[in-house]
């Protein structure tokens, strides 16, 4: 791992915020990387508040979405809500159907299938709203390059009102209201929603209406927040507001949907690192493994008891998918041996029979071995189909449109993207792909970076930082849990590897007169020859409390060791 350490802030800002908070050197440094630097941004960013939430009629159509919506409902006109398979998909979909299933009857919800239909507004999702008679579809968390399909859904009389947060192309779909704070004519102040929040400010502008705020809408929030950890959209602004009332939600008076998820895991408090690691799993397993039908269903159950029986299912749903991409990647891995392809630029591997459904989670597990911009294909249809990942630094969209003359479609972020390609193409696009890496990559970015915010000393490490540390949660992008370093550190002779397979570190640091404190390294059992015979060593490290036997401990998370 490359270590970086961020840049310390200017001595006298950090002596000025000590002053205004009455805080120490180390909070000081944290609240400056994040740009708060007066009493007032640290109050905001402390104590998040729903005034912090713009008026949704700020983006571009909201106007238009919202008249249309009041039209539909007052001519009871069949509404079918229509969403991506995914997480931020599904609990959009569940979010606005719910909400409108408060003010009429004549709502559905419509998921494509991922593998009969792909990614986003397909042709026969209007043909079943055409065939039941729905006049209007709001779509959420896709649309925005569905130019085609929505003038296929004018020919058929069908409206559209389109919620999404992707990149526009360079043509706007000519639907009833597009709703996309990326759209270089909106002048919604907060750019970086997910789709569930877009769906989210949409309710917001309906609800107004009837003279509510968006805190009479917090039920609503659990859905938010999942989405927001799920879709890794940067926590701070509207987004940190949103998934912190949401995590309350969670954790409070979850829908029964949420609620039945959370007894199959049986889980107590859930932070946002739980939600995107135990709660999004399972959402997403649905329309990997099954059909995003499923998640739909559970999340906008109101009987508990349904909804236990829904969870179940989801979560065999969830261990069928473990037990899939394992064995794919154990797969991906060997096709990048047998080709001899470790030194590239990139990693791009195809096998026809790969399940659909878990090529992006094989994708990251890949860049967990060869850390690198990757793309795993498999067969869909008479096309080839791909999910990209890419490496903290590297923009992998930026490089799918430099490779678009050999690509069918393709859509999504600067981290990660689909793709489909005619079978023909595949090793042209391939070496285009790596050609276009290779000439545009930093080579610095292919060895993982990790962020440290500050160097510390270990007797710096106490429950007053922590009790501060855990404020600064909801954590995510631009708000990561802080990373310290901390040289010259000493194991007590205890080191040694845990773990079932022994691949853990575990040992117990001083550093000169420092009291003791426990650190364990996942997957660093290899550094175990760094910390023998009381060497010394720099650690790079989280602060986390440890709860055992109903005892409450801090120890050091360990990110990497080096001598």
């Amino acid at each position: 791992m490359r270590w970086t350490l961020k840049p310390k802030p200017e001595i006298s800002k950090v002596e000025a915020l000590k002053k205004t908070l009455q805080v120490d050197d180390v909070v000081a440094t944290l609240l400056l990387q994040r740009d708060i630097d007066t009493y007032e941004s640290a109050k905001i960013f402390f104590r998040p508040s729903f005034n912090e939430l713009h008026d949704p009629f700020l983006m571009k159509d909201m106007d238009k979405a919202v008249a249309r919506i009041e039209t539909a409902i007052a001519n009871s006109e069949n509404i079918l809500v229509y969403g991506d398979y995914d997480v931020d998909g599904t609990t959009s979909v569940a979010l606005m159907a719910s909400y409108l299933k408060t003010k009429t009857e004549a709502v559905a919800t419509y998921i494509p299938d991922r593998y009969d239909e792909g990614y986003g507004v397909s042709y026969q999702g209007i043909d079943f709203a055409h065939d039941n008679d729905f006049s209007l579809i709001i779509a959420l968390d896709c649309g925005i390059k569905a130019i085609e399909k929505i003038a296929y859904a004018q020919e058929k009389g069908i409206d559209f009102i389109i919620c999404d947060h992707h990149r526009p192309g360079d043509k706007i779909p000519s639907a009833i209201a597009v709703l996309d704070p990326k759209r270089n004519d909106c002048k919604y102040p907060f750019k970086e929603l997910c789709g569930c929040g877009v769906g989210f400010k949409l309710i917001s502008a309906l609800a107004s209406k009837d003279g509510q705020t968006p805190e009479d809408l917090v039920e609503y929030l659990d859905l938010v927040a999942t989405a927001i950890g799920a879709d890794i959209v940067p926590i701070v602004g509207e987004n940190r507001a949103l998934a912190y009332f949401g995590l309350q939600v969670i954790n409070t008076n979850p829908r029964p949907g949420m609620k039945a998820i959370i007894a199959e895991v049986k889980k107590e408090e859930l932070t946002i690192t739980d939600v995107v690691f135990i709660i999004a799993p399972r959402i997403n397993a649905a329309g990997r493994m099954k059909h995003g039908n499923h998640a739909v269903t559970l999340l906008t159950e109101t009987d508990f008891n349904l909804a236990a029986t829904y969870a179940v299912d989801i979560d065999q749903y969830n261990t069928d998918r473990r037990e899939t991409d394992k064995r794919i990647t154990k797969e991906a891995l060997l096709h990048i041996e047998k080709d001899n392809e470790q030194d590239q630029y990139t990693t791009v591997v195809y096998q026809e029979d790969w399940h659909k459904g878990v090529i992006g989670i094989v994708a990251s597990r890949l860049i967990e071995t060869y850390y690198r911009p990757t793309l795993v294909f498999t067969k869909s249809g008479d096309k080839l189909a791909a999910s990209a990942r890419s490496v903290s630094g590297f923009d992998v969209y930026n490089a799918l449109e430099a490779c678009s003359e050999y690509i069918e479609q393709f859509g999504g972020h600067k981290y990660a993207a689909g793709l489909t390609l005619l079978p023909e193409n595949y090793e042209t696009f391939k070496a285009k792909f790596e050609t276009v890496v290779k000439e545009t990559i930093d080579p610095k970015l292919l060895t993982p970076e990790l962020k440290i915010d500050m160097e510390i000393n270990l007797n710096q490490v106490n429950n007053k930082l922590m009790r501060i540390i855990k404020q600064f949660a909801p954590f995510g992008p631009r708000n990561m849990s802080p990373v310290f370093m901390t040289q010259n550190v000493k194991d007590t002779g205890y080191g040694k590897c845990v773990g079932e397979d022994k691949s853990h570190l575990r040992l117990t640091t001083t550093q000169s007169n420092s009291d003791k404190i426990v650190g364990i390294g996942f997957g660093l059992g290899d550094k175990l020859d760094l910390i023998t015979n009381r060497k010394s060593f720099s650690a790079a490290y989280a602060i986390e409390e440890n709860h055992w036997n109903g005892n409450t401990s801090l120890q050091l998370k360990l990110k990497d060791i080096k001598d």
